[in-house]
């Protein structure tokens, strides 16, 4: 992979990277029918910090998606009892608009359930769906469907998907459904409740007068360098595609789960790899906004993994003692193998995407999304 030439300036504080050519022109769809109700699509880069959308700049043969937004804010994600956030409180607060303790899933600080937005907007008659690379009952996706004190209780969060408003879900996590510890088959729950479940592939053709489930994966999703594929770009348009022919509003939310794993292993390749695979989503969704003029799309991150950073080489020391450094030569460093307090980036598009921009809390996400929805 190849260092992209210089051009465009991404303004967030610390980055000025260029690349080759110019940005695809992003416009917005005049053509909006009024108090038509809105789609929301939340994409969510789980680990993703700031240097992490920036290696999509420098390791990658063409100009990447991100640089098509236009709104840019900066989050704040500590969690209610910790300076530094998980992927449960950090979700929670994407999907009820809270502060919640690590580790929860859809519930507050007296392990109370908090209502979520797929709840909320399904009463509205939205359509819900929900995509990730990791287990559907992983910290992130769970806490959009689910209600339980512990992330840990996987089993128990499996089981309220069959009580979910949910309508159209694909990732890992069959052994939750079936083969439980506690003997119950949840596939047959979810066939009862309306789910068409599909455990091999992502078929062409769907019929739309019912509820999907894909659980493609015994617990997650195989990696983008094991052959992954194009899942999430193809679960994604799928989604899309499912929403439009019942032609009713939805939210979609779409994680790139496993750019948090790369961090977790301080493996740039694995990192790296899932980054550019979720900004290829990106520019899916970005093309259907675009082109459908009624969708508020939002990209963001629960919290920073691996304290990564894109470091100028050392190639030796001056006759001082200090480091030399090729300014010409990027090398992606780790600082932990946990997560970091860095502010995390957030990206929009579409109808209110204006209120993204700025700096704000986490759970602000919910309630921007919420008084975009009641505009």
């Amino acid at each position: 992979m190849r260092i992209c030439n210089l051009w465009m300036a991404l303004v967030i504080l610390l980055l000025a990277c260029h690349c080759e050519g110019t940005p695809p022109k992003l416009t917005e769809n005049p053509a909006i029918k009024a108090n038509q109700p809105l789609n929301i699509i939340l994409l969510i880069g789980d680990g993703m910090g700031l240097s992490q959308l920036s290696s999509s700049f420098y390791f990658s043969d063409q100009l990447p998606n991100f640089a098509r937004f236009k709104t840019i804010g900066l989050s704040n994600v500590i969690a209610a009892n910790s300076k530094i956030t998980d992927s449960a409180a950090g979700a929670t607060s994407f999907a009820s608009g809270i502060k919640t303790f690590n580790g929860a899933i859809g519930v507050d600080m007296d392990k109370q359930p908090v209502e979520n937005i797929v709840e909320l907007l399904s009463k509205e008659n939205y359509q819900t769906g929900l995509i990730a690379t990791s287990s559907i009952t992983h910290a992130t996706p769970a806490s959009f469907y689910a209600h339980v004190a512990s992330r840990d209780w996987e089993e128990q969060i499996a089981a309220q998907m069959a009580t979910s408003p949910i309508d159209f879900f694909a990732g890992g996590g069959l052994k939750f459904f079936e083969n439980r510890k506690d003997g119950k088959n949840i596939l047959n729950l979810l066939k009862s409740a309306g789910f068409e479940v599909h455990t091999d592939h992502l078929e062409k053709e769907i019929d739309g007068s019912k509820r999907h489930a894909f659980l493609l994966g015994e617990e997650d999703m195989p990696k983008m360098i094991e052959g992954r594929g194009n899942f999430l770009q193809e679960s994604t348009q799928k989604a899309l595609n499912y929403f439009e022919e019942n032609a009713s509003p939805f939210f979609l939310m779409v994680e790139g789960s496993q750019i948090d794993w790369g961090g977790h292993d301080n493996d740039a390749e694995y990192l790296i790899t899932e980054l550019l695979d979720f900004d290829q989503m990106v520019g899916s969704v970005l093309d259907y906004a675009e082109k459908e003029g009624n969708t508020l799309v939002i990209v963001t991150a629960d919290h920073e993994t691996g304290g990564f950073t894109l470091s100028s080489k050392v190639t030796g020391q001056n006759s001082k003692g200090k480091d030399k450094h090729d300014y010409n030569l990027i090398v992606p460093t780790f600082s932990t193998t946990g997560h970091s307090a860095s502010l995390i980036p957030v990206l929009a598009f579409g109808p209110q995407s204006a209120q993204f921009s700025g700096f704000y809390q986490n759970s602000d996400v919910y309630h921007k999304i919420r008084a975009a929805l009641a505009q």
